[in-house]
């Protein structure tokens, strides 16, 4: 069982890399193995909209290889975004929008696997529900499972606010999005 915990945030040691982090640490708590990528610093160019990425490869050779291969590999993806005018972050939609290689040529290389969403913003009514929206849409497009942070706070994922480590709530949000993942995995796979 292999996670892969992608941050959207342009801040490598910012509030979303923290409410990430703590997924990831709760998801090795039950023995999943978790791998963290942060798009902070990385050179990903937008989609053209080409559709070269039929044939197997996308046009630009930049950054968003190697994490591409991942989420190609993982059999559960977050995805952790910062919440920027109520969406998602540049970053993060750049690289959503470069994943359109996974279903070119009726591939739908994502297909089944897992997704989970984490937003951060400033207040608690911030955008975080809207930007879990824009990562459940991405998870559909996918052909993905989508799953949310469930009972007792229901959200379409985590959603944190202000300074996430001090945000008792939005982490109990992260833990139970965390452990839900885990289970899920864990029923794949017969156990």
């Amino acid at each position: 069982m292999k996670v892969l915990g992608i941050c959207g945030s342009p801040h490598e040691h910012g509030n979303t890399a923290y409410a990430l982090r703590h997924a990831l640490s709760n998801l090795g708590e039950e023995g999943v193995e978790t791998t963290y990528a942060s798009l902070a610093g990385l050179s990903i160019h937008p989609c053209e909209g080409c559709f070269r990425c039929r044939y197997g490869t996308c046009v630009h050779q930049d950054d968003a290889g190697p994490i591409l291969d991942q989420m190609r590999a993982c059999d559960g993806l977050i995805l952790a975004s910062p919440v920027y005018m109520g969406m998602v972050s540049g970053q993060m939609k750049v690289l959503m929008d470069r994943s359109a290689l996974f279903r070119t040529g009726g591939d739908f290389a994502l297909s089944g696997k897992l997704g989970a969403g984490i937003a951060c913003g400033g207040f608690r009514n911030g955008g975080q529900e809207l930007t879990l929206q824009n990562m459940q849409t991405f998870f559909l497009q996918q052909d993905m499972h989508a799953l949310s942070d469930g009972p007792r706070y229901s959200h379409s994922g985590a959603a944190v606010v202000g300074q996430a480590s001090e945000d008792v709530v939005g982490l109990q949000t992260v833990t139970n999005l965390a452990r839900r993942l885990a289970r899920a995995l864990r029923e794949r796979q017969g156990g």
